[in-house]
């Protein structure tokens, strides 16, 4: 195997220089826009992709959409330089939650798509950031045969990305105040009955936890574009696994999840860090210090976190070598822009013969924007959310030829789709659960997102 090429480049900030690329129409940015004990490090820039495929999963009915993804990654095969960034060239994009019924036998989605359910590309050419140690790099891979042959060589590539990201320019101030015009697609009282509906089905012994979501939506203001949009949500709620990706002219998702969904390193060290419980900062420190208190001394906010650890230890065992799954992290309390969150760690090792796509395909979607179990608490979403959930609660990824992995869950994102502006927001729902409390919570998070249209920001 051989290594990737790189060439390092004078480090500036990665939102800077990917203000060169917002308006390609394959252009990802994997963001670093908070640390987050240590998770924000890395930060990454794909553009000009070798292949792409962007579908709806009602178009994808005769091919299991991770088998493309598999395709992809057969490209190259590299060895891993272990003085670059994790992410060395490969596939990166969005995988939509719907695709999960590409894995088990769930309904059809209510309603047309109104975004892409998978949105991937092959990039051999990527701007990597280390933001701990303000370094950067052009990373470029030669791919094999005959399917790169119309390419430049690596070593050009990398002197065009480099001379581009040196031209970058400081970023203008943000645009001022505006006034959305929100609507939702469920109101308080309608949020509430469907998750009394939910606990039904918990009292009645189908499910033990579902994760029940609602959307907001509004038109993209003429004076915004999405990357001056995705700028507003970046200040108001930074997060280690922000993300921008675009899926064609009229398609981008601007997120600032905080959520890691599965990792996997090139040594076989997979690990994943559900997210369930949530309180609001406070406006004062007493205030702040009582909310966090309150949500690590919650018995059903413990609860509902083990829950999903459950499943995910069951979900990544599949993959991984038997006796090696452990939870090093339990209930251990992370703190954002404007929440408190519990987070748990899930950890194991990549069993020989299967890979990351392997890995996808055993937990996908993730356990903490579904329930437990998880294939009748998918049914009852299905049942009980009024449309589909397009990109939201599915992921953000990177899988690269040298095997690593990394990926996030998408909360607390915007989704611009064809002129409007989509926001969603959502919680796991348990038999104690309270349908007022449950709405508090899901406002809680929804809230910054709203803000983005809605406040004025002067950073």
């Amino acid at each position: 195997m051989t290594r990737p090429l790189s060439k390092e480049i004078d480090y500036i900030d990665p939102l800077q220089a990917f203000a060169l690329f917002a308006n390609d129409l394959c252009a990802v940015f994997m963001d670093s826009a908070d640390d987050a004990g240590g998770r924000g490090r890395y930060a990454y820039i794909a553009i000009d992709p070798v292949r792409k495929l962007t579908a709806s999963t009602d178009e994808l009915d005769d091919i299991e959409p991770f088998a493309h993804l598999r395709e992809f990654l057969q490209y190259a095969n590299l060895e891993t330089d272990p003085d670059l960034p994790p992410f060395q060239t490969g596939v990166a994009g969005i995988l939509g939650y719907e695709l999960g019924r590409h894995l088990e036998r769930l309904p059809t989605p209510v309603g047309d798509p109104f975004f892409p359910d998978i949105s991937i590309g092959l990039y051999d050419t990527i701007v990597a950031f280390d933001t701990f140690a303000s370094r950067a790099w052009v990373i470029a891979s030669d791919l094999a045969g005959a399917r790169a042959e119309d390419r430049p060589s690596a070593i050009r590539r990398m002197e065009v990305l480099a001379e581009k990201i040196a031209s970058a320019k400081p970023l203008p101030g943000l645009d001022p105040i505006i006034n959305a015009r929100w609507v939702w697609t469920m109101d308080q009282t309608d949020y509430e009955a469907t998750v009394a509906k939910a606990i039904d089905y918990i009292y009645a012994g189908d499910i033990f936890q579902a994760n029940i979501t609602t959307s907001a939506w509004t038109q993209m203001p003429s004076e915004l574009d999405a990357f001056a949009l995705y700028r507003r949500i970046r200040w108001l709620s930074p997060a280690p696994f922000a993300a921008y990706v675009s899926a064609g002219p009229d398609h981008k998702l601007l997120s600032a999840s905080p959520e890691r969904f599965l990792s996997l390193d090139a040594s076989g060290q997979i690990s994943t860090r559900p997210i369930k419980g949530t309180r609001p900062r406070g406006d004062v420190p007493e205030l702040d210090a009582a909310y966090a208190q309150e949500l690590t001394e919650s018995a059903k906010d413990r609860a509902e976190n083990l829950m999903i650890v459950d499943l995910l230890r069951n979900d990544i065992s599949r993959v991984s070598l038997i006796g090696s799954v452990e939870v090093p992290n339990l209930h251990k309390l992370e703190t954002f822009a404007h929440v408190h969150h519990l987070v748990s760690e899930v950890r194991s090792r990549l069993r020989p013969g299967f890979d990351a796509v392997d890995l996808l395909r055993a937990s996908f979607p993730g356990g903490s924007i579904t329930g437990a179990p998880k294939i009748r608490a998918m049914e009852i979403i299905h049942e009980l959310e009024n449309g589909r959930r397009g990109p939201y609660c599915g992921s953000v990824f990177w899988a690269g030829f040298n095997g690593a992995m990394d990926s996030s869950i998408i909360i607390r994102s915007l989704v611009l789709s064809e002129g409007r502006v989509g926001a969603h927001a959502g919680g796991g729902i348990v038999a104690d659960s309270d349908p007022t409390s449950e709405y508090e919570e899901m406002r809680t998070k929804l809230d910054p997102l709203l803000a983005s249209l809605n406040k004025d920001i002067n950073p």
